[in-house]
């Protein structure tokens, strides 16, 4: 699985392309430390006695994918959507806090 990781400035937003796979067979989760994990998990297709194979690429079976968050992910408002094959999970980011500017008089 391929996935392409964008930050902008409200959000981290990941995007995997699941070209055949239903939004059941894909699983979403935050877990502690900060890590999104987007696990998938393709059936192998039936086989029939008869059947003659030239050719197998597509991959069957789970297959596993970890991003460790950066501090300024809100973890508790991650959303996904699937669709046409496209997966994409959106992380919103912490309002980052300006510093503050203080004047400072200079003397002499």
């Amino acid at each position: 699985m391929r996935v392409d990781w964008k930050e902008t400035l409200v959000a981290h937003v990941f995007k995997a392309d699941l070209p055949g796979l239903k939004k059941e067979e894909v699983k979403v989760e935050v877990e502690e430390g900060r890590v999104l994990q987007i696990n998938r998990e393709r059936s192998k297709e039936q086989e029939e006695k008869n059947d003659k194979w030239h050719r197998m690429e597509r991959s069957n079976g789970k297959f596993l994918c970890r991003f460790r968050l950066l501090e300024d992910a809100k973890t508790d408002e991650v959303k996904a959507s699937m669709e046409n094959g496209m997966l994409t999970v959106t992380v919103p980011k912490e309002e980052v806090k300006k510093a503050e500017v203080k004047a400072i008089e200079i003397f002499g």
